[in-house]
C-alpha cells in the first residue's frame, strides 16, 4: 500500500512539474526580442533582415500555411532551428536562449498571430 501511495504521489508531482499553461503575453515579449528582426513586427515575414535573405522568413500571419504546422513542428523549429524541420538553415536554434516553457509561450503567441483572424 505504501508503494502504491508513493507511486501516486510521485506521478502527481512529476506530472505537475511538467505542465505549463502557455502565456501568450510572455510569448509576445519573446517574439519581439527574438523574432521580429526576421519575421517582422506583425509576423508577416518582412523584418529588417528579410531584405538580405535568399529565403524569406515564414509569414506567421498566413493562416492557410500555418494551420498545416503542428504546435510540435513550431516548437521544434524554434528550439532546434529551421534545418531541424527541413526549413531554412538561417533560422537559428533558440534552445540556448529560451527554456521549453518560454518556447511553449512563443508557440502560443505564433498561433494567436496566425489564427486569431480565422473567425473573422
Amino acid at each position: 500500500m505504501k508503494l502504491l501511495s508513493f507511486t501516486a504521489l510521485f506521478l502527481a508531482l512529476f506530472g505537475a512539474a511538467n505542465t505549463h499553461a502557455a502565456d501568450v503575453g510572455n510569448g509576445a515579449l519573446l517574439y519581439r526580442a527574438y523574432c521580429t528582426q526576421c519575421h517582422g513586427k506583425n509576423g508577416d515575414g518582412w523584418g529588417v533582415n528579410a531584405a538580405t535573405m535568399d529565403v524569406l522568413p515564414k509569414d506567421h500571419t498566413d493562416t492557410q500555411e500555418m494551420i498545416t504546422r503542428t504546435d510540435a513542428d513550431i516548437f521544434k523549429a524554434i528550439k532546434e532551428g529551421g534545418k531541424a524541420v527541413s526549413k531554412s538553415n538561417l533560422m537559428p536554434n533558440w534552445d540556448a536562449n529560451m527554456t521549453d516553457e518560454e518556447i511553449k509561450d512563443l508557440v502560443a503567441y505564433v498561433r494567436s498571430v496566425c489564427c486569431s483572424k480565422e473567425g473573422s
